[in-house]
């Protein structure tokens, strides 16, 4: 937990291949964020103008849906790098890890669902004498 002038919140990193995510949690305590409760901004933008797509909205809310914790924070990623896909999937990572730390028994939860782990699958990198990672140049018999 992380004390700022204007309210409290909690901090997550969530990466995916290479997007980085960096989450904020605002538990929806004060009066006056009632109305943004459940909100998710990612870059500035509302989730649904930053991830237009329905099945990047529902990767994102993910962690929230699994806790039953959709209406009690306030979310705010900043992300960068990476595709679309996966800035999502960061923003999901990040999430949980946040959730972890607002709440140690919700880890098994997220746990369970693999919301925790970091995916680790990256880009292979090219080979020298191929044309990408494992691609060979075609062969010619003449």
């Amino acid at each position: 937990m992380v004390e700022d002038q204007t309210s409290q919140y909690y901090y997550g990193t969530g990466k995916r291949k290479r997007a980085i995510a960096k989450v904020r949690l605002y538990p929806n305590l004060s009066p006056d964020r009632v109305g943004l409760a459940g909100q998710v901004q990612v870059n500035g933008k509302p989730l649904e103008e930053a991830f237009p797509w329905p099945a990047w909205q529902s990767t994102v809310r993910q962690p929230m849906r699994v806790t039953d914790s959709m209406s009690r924070f306030t979310v705010v990623a900043k992300v960068q790098g990476g595709g679309v896909s996966a800035q999502a999937e960061a923003v999901r990572h990040g999430i949980s890890r946040a959730l972890a730390i607002y709440d140690e028994t919700l880890k098994t939860t997220l746990r369970r669902y693999g919301l925790l782990t970091r995916d680790s699958r990256i880009k292979e990198s090219k080979k020298y004498g191929l044309k990408r990672a494992r691609r060979a140049p075609q062969y010619t018999k003449r």
